[in-house]
């Protein structure tokens, strides 16, 4: 019997022979696996890079960003484009031509990286903006889509159910950023989501052919997967566009299961799995200097949860399909319960509120304080400079306050620099920036929530017997036995907190409801949820491994995670000028009279977290003329010349410390001079490399960096004021006598100015200091 012919009969040359379908299919394969491997890994090596570098104090420049969007757009569109040119077989030219397709958009989403990190909101309307405007151009040129069925009102809530599912692990490991910046990301979800419904459509559609469901959706699934791959690294910032290239693609498996018939049913699914990154997760809490257990671990964590979800989800559906018959009130059911699940997760496990961005307002008058420092009592020099501070930023910030109140938008005044905390965005940005009492607008980062903090650091070495290398090595131990261990002198840090019970410390806190401040957690009595202000503050004073084991402390929370403000910093510092009690107001009820007589500052304030070269002079003269020294970190950005740049390191008033190690080398990582100013920094060098000191929990460890030198120096100004009052609070006469009796360092190597850049006056020497601060008033 003759078999019936096709109505229309299909051209012997238009049918592929089995070997060209072979070809065909092995290059669509390799093809795949190209796009994948050439998106992927340039995006995680230059982030690798970026990230390192800012760990040194430098950046990759925006432009990168935009060089590997064009470059990987060449190396994944070229050869799409000439799959869909030259296959005969359908299904693959249909792969080539709309991977070619997600490559363009994908790309061109790469624009918006030139955006910079701290313009957050910029980038995400500029996002939004670039989708929407491709998508609608696409869509008109395209026309409206072929469907052999009318789209299922059901799968729409069966869909937006999936991408509400896939959401849940982002409401839990993340935190909504401020209400523009949501309202943002949301925006540029659903325009990217826009922009990837007719490519997904074509894929999953011309693989939806078949009778085995399971197979079916497997081939969707794998080419809408890798047209997904450029496209979601188009979006987010860096390290956000990782993330997102973790769970945007294996979302394609849930929509080839789906078999969706329309537009809205891709966007329903694909735009939560969108927002997940880009309005969950804070670019600028995404580096690795802030630890392994912050917001990049989590932000993963939430990425592989909604990848193995999406999987789940697609084997979920497929067995649903054969089960269940739909219908669009069944369908909303479980859309509704799903997002009922959803609202659950986020108000219990999740971070609920708002965390966005601040700016920080600098007013245009600061404080005159000529005259302070010629006041004989050091007491009185403290409370008139307190005074005058408060007076000044009382006066100068009524106008603005006044305003700020009318728009209803809420603020924090400073006084030691004399500027105003807005809780607001770019747009208030404009304004503030505009008005005549105002010199510049700083951006204010503020730290979202994370799902669990991670651990503090913990010391597995035992107490020493002996005075280390640190310490020998600069004489301290012999200043204990000839003179003083500090004993009338408080020492203030302003770091990641104290564990006020470790066995270094307990014994010479100095006490009372004015003596510990924690502006985040609230704790009422000194903590530490990180080891680094332990380690560096008993390296000041800590019995046993302190250089002043006889001074009291005193101290402050202001890195709860690494990462600062200028009001984080501020708040600290308002505190040691003028300590208050817990809840009391800063402004009129601190006590100046309760001022320690040295700070010790093992931190900077880089532009990642809004200062720029000026924005803390003021504080730090404040503190020159109330006589309190402050000795601050140079930083560990070395061994790059002029690379002391952060505040406060870069300040004249600053006594800015290097490292060395034990034997009087300079540390590699110890930043150099000259500042931007022209100034010779660092002052003195001091041991940092491989210092043990206490950490929590009651053990000590090894810590390197000019976080654990700073302290040294701050000890021995504490031995030097102990060794004779009279000395204290006379900061210049100190500072010399510190670089006079500092031992020469050797600067082979160098190439930064002079040897004083690389150096300073040289290392820190205690016995000599102490001896020559007593010679300045002998004993009758």
């Amino acid at each position: 019997m003759v078999p019936p012919q096709p109505a229309y009969p299909v051209p012997p040359s238009a049918t592929p022979s089995r070997r060209a379908f072979g070809w065909s299919l092995a290059l669509t394969i390799l093809l795949g696996l190209w796009i994948v491997l050439v998106v992927v890994v340039p995006h995680a090596v230059v982030w690798l890079i970026g990230d390192a570098l800012v760990i040194e104090g430098r950046s990759v420049p925006t432009v990168v960003w935009l060089f590997v969007s064009i470059l990987t757009t060449l190396l994944t569109g070229v050869p799409a484009l000439l799959l869909a040119q030259l296959s005969p077989v359908p299904f693959a030219r249909t792969a080539g031509r709309q991977w070619l397709l997600t490559s363009l958009f994908g790309g061109l989403l790469g624009v918006a990286r030139l955006v910079p990190l701290t313009y957050h909101e910029v980038y995400l309307a500029l996002l939004a903006a670039l989708a929407a405007i491709a998508a609608a151009i696409h869509t008109t040129v395209t026309g409206r889509l072929e469907r052999r069925d009318p789209p299922d009102r059901w799968m729409f809530w069966l869909s937006l159910a999936a991408g509400l599912l896939l959401l849940l692990p982002w409401l839990w490991v993340g935190a909504l950023g401020g209400a523009v910046e949501s309202v943002l990301a949301l925006a540029a979800a659903l325009a990217v989501g826009w922009l990837a419904t007719r490519p997904l459509l074509a894929l999953t559609g011309r693989a939806a052919t078949g009778r085995n469901p399971w197979g079916r959706a497997g081939l969707a699934g794998l080419l809408a997967g890798v047209g997904l791959v450029p496209l979601a690294a188009g979006v987010g910032e860096p390290a956000v566009q990782l993330l997102a290239l973790l769970c945007v693609p294996p979302v394609a498996f849930a929509l080839a299961a789906l078999r969706s018939k329309g537009e809205p049913s891709v966007v329903a699914l694909l735009t939560p799995v969108l927002f997940g990154p880009l309005g969950l997760i804070d670019p600028d809490e995404t580096s690795l200097i802030l630890g392994l257990r912050d917001g990049l671990f989590w932000g993963a964590v939430g990425a592989v949860a909604a990848g193995v979800l999406a999987v789940l989800a697609a084997i979920a559906v497929l067995v649903a399909f054969r089960r269940v018959r739909w219908r669009p009130w069944l369908a909303a059911a479980v859309a509704a319960a799903v997002a009922a699940g959803a609202a659950a997760v986020y108000a219990t496990l999740g971070q609920p509120g708002l965390a966005g961005e601040r700016l920080f307002v600098v007013m245009r008058e600061q404080a005159d304080l000529s005259g302070i420092s010629s006041v004989g009592d050091r007491t009185e020099r403290v409370r008139q400079t307190y005074e005058r501070l408060v007076a000044t930023a009382e006066r100068t910030q009524a106008p603005l306050r006044a305003a700020l109140r009318s728009r209803h938008l809420s603020f924090t005044p400073f006084y030691l620099v004399n500027g105003v905390e807005v809780d607001a965005g770019p747009v208030a940005r404009q304004w503030l920036a505009s008005r005549s009492d105002v010199a510049h607008v700083l951006l204010n980062p503020r730290l979202r929530p994370l799902p669990a903090a991670a651990p503090p650091m913990r010391g597995s070495v035992a107490a020493p017997a002996s005075p280390q290398w640190n310490l020998t090595l600069i004489g301290a131990d012999q200043v204990w036995s000839r003179y003083t261990t500090g004993k009338g002198i408080v020492v203030g840090s302003s770091d990641s907190g104290v564990d006020g019970t470790h066995p270094a410390l307990r014994g010479n806190f100095r006490g009372g409801d004015d003596s510990w401040l924690d502006p985040f957690g609230g704790s009422p009595t000194p903590t530490d949820s990180n080891g680094h202000g332990t380690h560096t503050l008993a390296t000041a004073v800590g019995a046993g491994v302190g250089v002043a084991p006889g001074a009291q402390w005193m101290a402050c929370e202001n890195l709860p995670r690494n990462l600062g403000s200028m009001a984080n910093y501020l708040t600290c510092l308002q505190f040691m000028l003028a300590p208050y009690s817990p809840g009391a107001d800063p402004w009129h009820a601190g006590r100046p009279e309760r001022a320690p007589q040295v700070l010790t500052n093992s931190w900077g304030c880089p532009a990642v977290e809004g200062c720029d070269l000026y924005s803390m002079r003021p504080a730090i003269d404040a503190f020159a003329a109330a006589g309190i020294f402050f000795v601050a970190a140079a930083g560990n950005t070395g061994p790059r010349c002029e690379s002391i740049t952060d505040p406060p390191s870069n300040y004249a008033a600053t006594e800015t410390i290097g490292a060395v190690d034990r034997a009087q080398r300079v540390a590699s990582f110890s930043s150099r001079g000259p500042t931007p100013d022209h100034l010779q920094k660092p002052d003195v060098m001091a041991p940092g490399v491989d210092v043990l000191s206490a950490l929590p929990g009651g053990g000590y460890g090894y810590l390197s960096g000019t976080s654990m030198a700073t302290p040294h120096v701050a000890g021995v100004v504490a031995l030097m004021w102990s060794a004779n009052p009279s000395l204290t609070g006379d900061i210049p006469r100190t500072r010399e006598l510190l670089a006079s009796t500092a031992r020469p360092l050797s600067a082979a190597g160098t190439i930064c100015g002079t040897p004083t850049d690389t150096v300073g006056a040289g290392l820190v020497d205690a016995l000599a200091a102490v001896r020559a601060a007593v010679a300045l008033n002998p004993s009758p």
